[in-house]
């Protein structure tokens, strides 16, 4: 597929109330087409792999184009500067989670960039770093606990990022390692109790919202219930 033809499908599937529906949630009217991810993923699945069009799509700069951009990517080709290039112009919580989701955690540089963009400003450059955690904790099924422990420090220390769309991030992020297995439920939990002790509205938000989860009746059950068919 092309650029042009895919833009034309989008302005096809597009529709002025819907796009005025993403204004309401912070989205530029003037960057969207208000296209559903189902027809987004369909659309990507006829484009296939192809780094050159993902390049076109993502500086097209709408929002349906640099999700499609994120899915069709072939990560094996992304490079560590085009992560970086593409982080710095997240302008919104959607295309930095799908882009985390859909391309970033397949790559070889997934967990160095978590190191990095945890001490960036950009606030949307910082949520790719706990979205990659949190999304990382869910898939890289075969990681060690070692991998995610490592992570427990960039947690505490940026428990006190007041900033929503960060703090939800680190938030996010703790629940996800804390409902891996049972010994890192119990870490998790235990760090959640040491953020809940910071002089921070936002770590006490995030220490209480995870401890809620990972001490939840539904998580101990399940992680029980992991271990007694693993022995």
């Amino acid at each position: 597929m092309k650029l042009e033809e895919i833009i034309k499908e989008l302005e096809s599937l597009s529709s002025p109330e819907d796009v005025e529906g993403m204004a309401r949630f912070g989205i530029n009217p003037q960057k969207t087409f208000a296209v559903r991810i189902p027809e987004l993923r369909r659309i990507a699945k006829s484009a296939g792999k192809d780094h050159k069009l993902a390049t076109e799509l993502w500086e097209a700069g709408y929002r349906e184009t640099r999700i499609l951009a994120c899915m069709i990517e072939d990560p094996d080709l992304v490079t560590s500067k085009q992560m970086d290039r593409w982080a710095v112009e997240f302008d919104f919580w959607e295309i930095c989670d799908q882009c985390c989701m859909k391309l970033f955690r397949r790559t070889p540089f997934a967990y160095q960039k978590i190191f990095e963009w945890s001490m960036r400003d950009e606030e949307f450059v910082k949520r790719a770093a706990f979205t990659l955690i949190a999304v990382l904790a869910v898939h890289d099924k075969k990681a060690p606990n070692e991998k995610f422990e490592q992570f427990f420090p960039l947690i505490i220390r940026e428990s006190t990022d007041n900033r929503n769309y960060v703090k939800k991030a680190v938030n996010w992020a703790l629940r996800h390692i804390g409902k891996r297995n049972i010994n890192l439920n119990q870490k998790a939990i235990e760090i959640a109790e040491d953020i809940h002790k910071i002089d921070s509205k936002s770590a006490k938000w995030i220490a209480k919202d995870a401890l809620r989860e990972l001490k939840s009746d539904k998580v101990q059950k399940r992680l029980g219930n992991n271990i007694r068919k693993n022995k």
